[in-house]
């Protein structure tokens, strides 16, 4: 199976609550992933732009930062994150994702289920 880049769809809209835009493009769907995730996702967050504070219940979601500076709410506790780096979330735990640099934040989602 391959799926080339302009064949993903591409979404965009507020997340969660939060600031701005934000540019989604799936890169699998619901049936490629057999109930085991409920996204895969490619992410831009535009400067000042958000994710909205939000709980995972029975799941756990993944940021895996590609590119940029992004301040991640880990339970209310700020960590900044950088290209490599990862944060989740899951087990009734909240969390959010905030650019405040100049440059977009790209990040890949991943949320999957219990």
């Amino acid at each position: 199976m391959h799926t080339l880049s302009d064949q993903c769809p591409h979404r965009e809209g507020q997340i969660q609550n939060g600031n701005g835009i934000i540019h989604m493009k799936d890169l699998a769907t619901k049936e490629q992933m057999y109930q085991h995730a409920r996204l895969f996702s490619h992410i831009v967050v535009d400067p000042g732009c958000s994710i909205g504070n939000h709980c995972h219940e029975h799941e756990t979601e993944f940021y895996y930062v590609l590119k940029g500076e992004a301040t991640f709410n880990d339970n209310g506790t700020e960590v900044l994150l950088h290209a490599g780096d990862v944060g989740a979330t899951g087990y009734g735990e909240t969390h959010g994702l905030e650019n405040r640099s100049n440059e977009p934040v790209e990040l890949i989602a991943l949320i999957v289920m219990e």
